[in-house]
């Protein structure tokens, strides 16, 4: 290892020296209690014997060390005897604890579980309203705004929860991924969740996944969740931070060495010394960004810290039962990661990552430079804190201490400055305690207790659209257009603290370590170093009751969806497999370079037809570059020849009965975890998606609804493929895992070549090809069952 702050990575697998100590085994009588998994569900508990046996199974098979992860995941196997463990490359069939839905994706997710049939869900889940409230004037407003045009989508949220068992928590409690750490997650749980930055919870010890609403349905019909076999790559944290560096800047610093796609097929695991000297919510903001470098998840060992979050949300009793389970709530002796990276948090200095991609990581001291040598706007037109990632009692505290300093020296803030609180109970706590007057009397603008711009619900107006401009966030993702649909303004990524000192001074190059402003009084002054308190010293204020439980009698619910709704429309199975190769398809679009899924079904004002397939489809590739013309939105018609947009062509070949295939870049459909990407393709006639490499849940969303996602065995490949060649995808008469597919192209000269293409489908999986999704194969279990 190098010295000094340096970091290092064991590229091959590297064995971890943690202290020595046995495998120990808890007793039945301490894993057998019943221990409610929440104060708002009293009758589901932690089965940590579940673990605690499939361990004991798992042990004697791998006879080896485990790392957290494993524990966790081998510890939710459906058949720990049976199954086949091998990292990377065996798909886990597991039994997850619980499911979290966002309303945007929880509409789709329900509306396919009511395709199934089923009276109720089989596990604890949750839908909370977080992303279709848009930031326009203020909280207040907004929400009430938001109420009003979302009303029919809320009443189908809030109908189909109370019919088929899910807990709901309305529009103003929060963003989902606060909600459940200060709710559900918990030391050694397994969640899945239909949003990418489900992670979070890894904040409190917890394996939580982001995946797409089919992968939620299999859960809530009580079918096991299927997963590759992930990785572990290790982080070591050593030392401790101090003045101006956050647990933020970990992550920054990470994605700068991993990349977008650095982590994809792994879960990042965090251990070492440096750990107990983070707060709970500052390792859920590390586990949070981890989606940005295409993790699995990432998730801490249990500790103290964790215990007194617990302990500060009212629930004592999940901290005394972890404490009796800490054996399986960190990695063994000697686990074995993938690969290492060690990071010394004395020496690691605050980051700020962009624009235009969460992976261009540049420390503060270089950043004035970099902005002058890249030519990007120095003036800061907004700052804005908060979201998912960083609205945390200590975020807003130690962004408010700033802001007071700011006051003390006659200073407003220059830049449009907005707070996301993360919940209403952070909103509550820090009105409670001062912090929000603090950053009001600073010129802050309080958002609703919602996603809001860092998903692009942004009526922003300060800027006209295609103007280039700055903005810094303390948000997670900063892609293209993300936070107000205009592609020139420049999105950085950073700490609330950073954010917020920055706004003072309204210049991009400002470095509040180091540089000085000018107070009222004339006189120069550098900020003091942040500071404020992990936990608020007078406790949590729950803030106002937002939470509908599920009725104990359901009889009388109703759930209803208008055939002339434009918000709603109930889904139609797609087609089976038809038993045939598919020949001479056109290539709708080759994409060229990074194409995220807000390239491929985009967010912000297209979010209120999350529920109506067909509507939403409109959006479908209209952010992605066309290799052939270097444009977005505009493909040519090879039946009539001429040029239209991605949707319009598309709808035309359907119409002809003529399927179609994508073509894409590395990376393909990096970001959201939102299943809308893969089901506007099928829907639109796509039969295939063929790229360099995907992104984990974007390429399991594909296989869910029935597309083919298929990938260049020589990605130099891409390059042979010219956007309007006719293409056959030949071997699917003998689609086996493991068996590659080919295919012929036919170019417009004549000549004709083939083309390898692998797959990662297993045996299962091609079964849902087959069936035309996964959901018309559990509607044929269901049928065949009745």
């Amino acid at each position: 290892m190098f010295s000094s702050g340096a970091l290092s990575r064991t590229m091959k697998a590297a064995a971890i020296k943690a202290p020595l100590r046995t495998f120990a085994q808890a007793t039945s009588a301490s894993t057998a209690r019943k221990v409610q998994m929440s104060n708002f569900e009293k009758d589901q508990y932690i089965n940590y014997q579940r673990i605690e046996d499939n361990l004991a199974i798992v042990r004697k098979r791998l006879n080896q060390p485990m790392t957290l992860a494993e524990k966790i995941v081998y510890g939710h196997l459906d058949d720990a005897h049976n199954q086949d463990i091998e990292r990377g490359k065996s798909y886990l069939k597991l039994r997850p604890d619980r499911v979290a839905c966002q309303d945007a994706t929880a509409q789709m997710a329900l509306l396919q579980f009511m395709s199934a049939g089923l009276p109720n869900v089989a596990v604890p889940s949750t839908v909370h309203c977080d992303h279709l409230i848009e930031a326009q004037v203020g909280g207040a407003k907004d929400l009430s705004r938001a109420k009003d045009i979302n009303k029919e989508v809320y009443d189908f949220l809030s109908t189909s929860c109370a019919k088929y068992g899910l807990g709901f928590w309305k529009p103003g409690s929060g963003i989902i991924h606060q909600i459940i750490l200060e709710n559900y997650a918990f030391p050694g749980g397994l969640m899945i969740g239909t949003d990418s930055h489900t992670p979070n919870a890894g904040g409190l010890g917890m394996v939580a996944i982001g995946v797409g609403g089919a992968d939620a349905v299999d859960v809530m019909a009580d079918i096991p969740w299927e997963l590759k076999c992930p990785k572990v790559i290790g982080v070591k944290l050593t030392g401790q931070m101090s003045g101006w560096t956050s647990a933020k800047d970990i992550i920054l610093k990470v994605a700068g060495i991993l990349t977008v796609k650095g982590g994809t097929g792994a879960i990042v695991e965090y251990f070492g010394p440096g750990v107990d000297t983070l707060s709970c919510t500052g390792m859920a903001t590390i586990c949070n960004m981890g989606a940005e470098i295409g993790a699995t998840t990432s998730l801490f060992p249990y500790n103290a810290r964790m215990g007194d979050y617990l302990k500060a949300t009212t629930r004592p009793y999940i901290a005394d039962w972890a404490d009796s389970f800490q054996h399986n709530l960190k990695a063994d002796a000697g686990a074995h990661y993938d690969q290492v990276i060690e990071i010394d948090l004395n020496t690691l200095e605050p980051h700020i990552n962009g624009p235009f991609t969460p992976d261009l990581a540049t420390p503060l001291s270089k950043f004035k430079e970099a902005v002058k040598t890249n030519g990007w706007p120095a003036k800061l037109e907004v700052g804005l804190i908060g979201s998912c990632t960083n609205s945390s009692y200590e975020d807003m505290a130690r962004s408010a201490s700033i802001a007071q300093e700011a006051l003390d020296h006659g200073l407003k803030a220059k830049s449009i400055f907005t707070i996301t609180p993360g919940s209403e109970q952070i909103r509550a706590t820090i009105e409670q305690d001062g912090q929000m007057a603090t950053l009001n009397a600073a010129g802050g603008i309080v958002l609703a207790n919602a996603c809001g711009p860092c998903i692009g619900q942004w009526d922003r107006q300060d800027v006209p659209k295609g103007t280039k401009n700055s903005i810094i966030t303390s948000y997670n993702r900063n892609f293209t257009g993300r936070n107000d649909a205009n592609p020139q303004t420049h999105a950085f990524v950073a700490s609330p603290e950073i954010v917020t000192a920055m706004t003072f001074a309204g210049d991009l190059t400002f470095d509040p370590t180091k540089d000085t402003l000018t107070g009222a009084d004339g006189k120069p002054f550098k900020f003091s170093a942040p500071t404020g308190n992990a936990l608020p010293p007078k406790g949590y204020n729950p803030g106002e009751d937002t939470y509908q439980p599920p009725p104990k009698e359901k009889s009388d619910v109703t759930v209803k969806v208008s055939p002339t709704s434009n918000r709603l429309q109930l889904l139609e199975p797609f087609a089976k497999w038809n038993g045939k190769d598919m020949e001479d398809m056109p290539i709708l679009i080759k994409v060229k370079g990074k194409c995220t899924t807000d390239h491929i079904s985009m967010a912000g004002p297209w979010l209120k037809f999350r529920g109506h397939l067909d509507n939403i489809s409109n959006n479908m590739l209209i952010g992605a570059l066309n290799s052939e013309n270097e444009a977005v939105n505009s493909v040519k018609n090879q039946f009539s020849g001429k040029y239209d947009t991605v949707p319009a062509v598309a709808r035309d070949y359907k119409a002809k009965g003529q399927p179609w295939i994508v073509i894409g870049d590395e990376n393909y459909g990096e970001g959201s975890s939102r299943e809308h990407a893969a089901l506007e393709v099928r829907h639109l006639g796509g039969a295939a998606v063929i790229t360099k490499s995907f992104a984990r849940i974007h390429e399991t969303n594909c296989k869910k609804q029935g597309l083919l996602p298929l990938t260049f065995a020589n990605p130099a490949d891409y390059d042979k493929i010219a956007p309007f060649d006719k293409v056959s995808i030949q071997g699917l008469t003998n689609f086996k895992e493991g068996v590659p597919l080919n295919l012929h192209v036919k170019k417009q000269d004549g000549s004709e070549l083939d083309i390898k293409l692998n797959h990662t489908f297993n045996e299962d999986q091609i079964k849902w090809f087959k069936f035309g999704s996964a959901l018309n194969q559990m509607a044929a279990k269901a049928q065949a069952r009745a």
